[in-house]
């Protein structure tokens, strides 16, 4: 209730500082020329009343907690807080009873009425909280309804504002990237402590099993990652021989050959696929695609596993279609028209002006698009639990089991884990290389379509 009223509060006061703050412009603006316009003073004003109330209001928020367990403690007989456990325990008992609202259901007596005691408290606090905002709400409006002038440049105060909130906002994105990276870099170096480099990078077995107790069986691992790789390349690749003709064929059609009808209705059918959860696609493919792939193959006489990387591929292409096709459908509607006007005065038919013109002018385009789907692949999870298994097997065969860097990073993270050891830490180490890889491969797709984009504008 505390948190609307601090909203509804908020609202109002807004409201009324934009009102006083046009109102004023308009008054001292009456004999003279404004240099903003009413609405930005008003906007000005609202700044002044909202932003330092929000602020305190987080404050205030951030500081409730500890403040109420201070007070709570200084109000409350040292015999009681004994009673229950010391300080710390005693404080976390009586939050942990008022959080759930059994308060009245407690029979302890002491601990139920430590917990009135503390919503009493709170309420307190929370009312002093909401006068206190509430009052710098005011003085923030009063004082930037104070600085209006018609002189007074209150767009540009207003655009500066948001610039510099747009500003923090990349500057959090940014930040919050380079936390993730060093977050997995400074786990990967601890790994590389335990496990040469060389033996993960250019090692053939995949058996993260090192022990817990030194008494445990399994006391070393292996931490070769070829076979991981090999199967996160086999499965892309499955899946790309599967997305690129797809894909491209149905993005040429859709804007070469299609009347605006059918383009109109199968351009979103077919982006409709990307909005699939990859969950479904691995039911899709544990259940249909994998039993038929194993069908198929006993009939040939070929011995397939019940799990094996043929059928997440498969699934995999189906799912990365939209990818390719939306993009190389943009790219192929961004070919000049005059390109394709000047091969058909020359006597091309529309087929020749597909693959002579139109094509080579958008491949740049096409190229970057294949290699953010090939990024997209590589970084997909549950298609290759539900249909690969779990199987490090070093092998170009696709009818056999596999597994991927990311079913790994899953598998070493589930469950009680500890973060001293060489199982738990070689999860990072694949992190990182996953992500060094795919930001190699989106540099790569933006460095191809910025060299080559200007050449056919």
């Amino acid at each position: 209730m505390a948190t609307y009223l601090f909203i509804i509060g908020l609202l109002v006061l807004s409201s009324a500082a934009f009102a006083a703050g046009r109102r004023r412009a308009l008054a001292v603006g009456a004999n003279r020329r404004l240099h903003s316009r009413p609405i930005h003073h008003g906007l000005y004003v609202v700044l002044w009343c909202v932003v330092p109330a929000i602020a305190v209001l987080a404050l205030g928020s951030f500081f409730e907690q500890p403040l109420l367990g201070s007070f709570l403690v200084v109000t409350t007989e040292p015999a009681v807080i004994d009673q229950l456990g010391g300080r710390e325990i005693f404080i976390d008992k009586v939050s942990a009873l008022v959080k759930s609202g059994l308060v009245s259901q407690e029979p302890q007596e002491p601990l139920r009425l430590a917990a009135l005691h503390y919503l009493n408290l709170q309420q307190i606090v929370q009312a002093g909280l909401f006068v206190f905002v509430l009052g710098v709400a005011l003085g923030g409006l009063a004082w930037g309804r104070r600085a209006l002038s018609p002189s007074f440049r209150a767009r540009n105060r207003v655009e500066g504002f948001f610039q510099g909130l747009l500003i923090a906002g990349s500057a959090i994105s940014i930040l919050t990237t380079i936390g993730i990276v060093l977050s997995m870099l400074f786990e990967a170096i601890r790994f590389f402590q335990f496990i040469p480099w060389h033996e993960f990078l250019f090692g053939l077995q995949w058996s993260p099993q090192t022990a817990i107790r030194a008494d445990q069986v399994g006391q070393t691992g292996a931490f070769g990652a070829i076979p991981v790789f090999a199967g996160t390349l086999l499965i892309t690749c499955l899946a790309m021989l599967v997305a690129v003709p797809v894909g491209l064929f149905s993005a040429v059609y859709t804007s070469e050959y299609a009347p605006p009808k059918i383009r109109a209705t199968v351009k979103p059918v077919l982006e409709i696929l990307a909005g699939v959860p990859t969950v479904v696609y691995g039911f899709f493919a544990a259940l249909t695609v994998a039993p038929l792939v194993r069908d198929g193959g006993g009939l040939f006489g070929l011995d397939v596993a019940s799990e094996s990387a043929l059928a997440a591929g498969l699934v995999m292409g189906i799912m990365i279609i939209p990818f390719i096709s939306s993009l190389s459908d943009d790219v192929i509607n961004a070919v000049p028209q005059s390109l394709r006007d000047g091969s058909y005065a020359m006597g091309a038919t529309q087929s020749e002006t597909i693959r002579q013109v139109v094509l080579p002018a958008a491949l740049p385009g096409i190229v970057g698009a294949i290699l953010l789907a090939v990024s997209r692949a590589i970084g997909e999870t549950m298609i290759v639990v539900m249909a690969a298994g779990l199987a490090a097997n070093l092998t170009a065969n696709p009818l056999e089991a596999v597994t991927t860097v990311t079913v790994q990073i899953v598998t070493l993270l589930v469950g009680d884990q500890e973060f001293d050891s060489a199982k738990t830490l070689a999860a990072f180490a694949l992190g990182i290389m996953l992500f060094t890889i795919t930001l190699c491969l989106n540099v790569l797709a933006l460095r191809v379509v910025e060299k080559y984009r200007e050449k056919y504008d």
